[in-house]
C-alpha cells in the first residue's frame, strides 16, 4: 500500500498543465466558428475539426522553440500599478524604453496577437486556404490566453502567496467541471474591430483586473474549507491524480460570479471577431474557391513533429506552471 502511495503521489506533479486547458482552447475555437457571417462560414464550417484541433498548436509549440512561451502571457504588474501607463502599448515604443530582452521577459501577448492578426489577413487576401485555417487556429489561442487574468500576472500560479495549482484551476478544472453542464455560448456575431491594438489591451486590463479577485477569493475560501474536502483523488486520462475536488470548485465559481465563464465568452465573441477583422481587411475574399487547397507533404512532416515533441519532450520555455 505504501508503495502504492508513492506511485500516487508521483503521478501529481507530472500531469500537464497548459493555458486555458486543451479542451477549453478547442472549445472556444469550436463555438468562435459559429458567430461567423455566411460568407466566412463556407470555409470555417467544413474545417471546424481543424480549427478546434490545431487550437492548440501554440502550447505544444512549447516543446520546440524557446521562444514561444513569451507569446503566450504579460506580467504588466512588473510595470507600476493599473492601468500600467508606463508600458507603452507600442511595441516599438516599449522596446525602446525597456529593451527587447526585458520585454520578452515578461511576455508579449498583446503585440503577438497583432503579429497574428497580420498573418492572418495576409493569408486570406492571398486565398490561402491552409495558410488561412493554420493562422487562424493559433490566433485564437493566443487571444483566449489574453482574456485569462494569471496570464498577465507576476503572480501567475499562486507561487508567491501559497497558492500553487491556482492557475490550472481557474482555466482547467473548473471549465471542465461546468462548461458542457452549465454555461452559455449563446453569443451573437462577430463584430468588425476598427483598432484592433486598443481592443486587445482593453481586454488585458480586463484580465489584470480580475487577477487580484482570482487570488483573493481563492485563499479566503482556502482558510475556510476542511482541508480533506478541497483535494480529491480522480482518474484522468487513465492516471489517478490529485484534483481540487468538485465541491470546492463549485464555492470557488460562486464566489468569483462566474468571473471563467464570462471570461471564456469574452474570448470566443474576440476570436470570432478577429477573425471577421481580418476577412473584412483582406478585402472579404471569397472563400469558396481557395489556393494551396491541401496540406504538403512538408507539411504534414512539420505538423506530426509537432505531436511528438509534444508527447515526447519537455517545455523548453516558461509555461503557466514554472515562469
Amino acid at each position: 500500500m505504501k508503495k502504492c502511495f508513492c506511485i500516487i503521489f508521483l503521478l501529481l506533479p507530472g500531469h500537464r498543465v497548459f493555458c486555458w486547458g486543451f479542451y477549453m482552447h478547442e472549445k472556444i475555437n469550436y463555438h468562435a466558428v459559429f458567430l461567423l457571417p455566411p460568407p466566412m462560414m463556407i470555409l470555417f464550417k467544413p474545417n471546424i475539426g481543424f480549427l478546434s484541433e490545431h487550437a492548440v498548436d501554440p502550447d505544444k509549440r512549447r516543446y520546440m522553440v524557446a521562444s514561444e512561451g513569451a507569446h503566450h502571457f504579460l506580467d504588466i504588474d512588473h510595470y507600476g500599478t493599473y492601468p500600467f501607463a508606463s508600458l507603452p502599448r507600442d511595441y516599438d515604443a516599449a522596446i525602446q524604453k525597456f529593451t527587447i530582452d526585458s520585454i520578452r521577459k515578461y511576455g508579449v501577448v498583446p503585440w503577438w496577437i497583432q503579429v497574428m492578426l497580420g498573418r492572418l489577413t495576409r493569408a486570406f487576401r492571398e486565398k490561402d486556404k491552409q495558410s488561412i485555417l493554420k493562422y487562424a487556429a493559433e490566433l485564437g489561442h493566443y487571444i483566449a490566453d489574453a482574456h485569462v487574468p494569471l496570464h498577465v500576472c507576476s503572480n501567475h500560479n499562486g507561487q508567491l502567496t501559497h497558492q500553487e495549482g491556482i492557475h490550472a484551476f481557474w482555466e482547467s478544472r473548473v471549465p471542465e467541471l461546468f462548461a458542457e453542464s452549465e454555461w452559455d455560448f449563446y453569443i451573437g456575431k462577430a463584430s468588425y474591430i476598427p483598432d484592433p491594438a486598443g481592443f486587445i489591451w482593453a481586454r488585458v486590463l480586463e484580465s489584470a483586473a480580475a487577477a487580484d479577485t482570482v487570488l483573493r477569493c481563492e485563499k479566503e475560501i482556502s482558510a475556510g474549507y476542511r482541508p480533506d474536502r478541497k483535494y480529491a483523488f480522480e482518474e484522468r486520462k487513465g492516471k489517478l491524480v490529485k484534483q481540487y475536488s468538485s465541491g470546492y470548485a463549485t464555492l470557488f465559481e460562486f464566489r468569483l460570479n462566474h468571473m471563467v465563464e464570462r471570461r471564456m465568452r469574452q474570448s470566443i465573441f474576440s476570436v470570432a471577431s478577429f477573425w471577421y477583422t481580418a476577412w473584412v481587411n483582406a478585402g472579404q475574399p471569397a472563400l469558396d474557391k481557395l489556393n494551396h487547397d491541401s496540406l504538403s507533404l512538408s507539411e504534414k512532416k512539420e505538423y506530426e513533429k509537432l505531436n511528438l515533441e509534444w508527447k515526447n519532450g519537455k517545455i523548453i520555455c516558461r509555461d503557466c506552471g514554472d515562469r
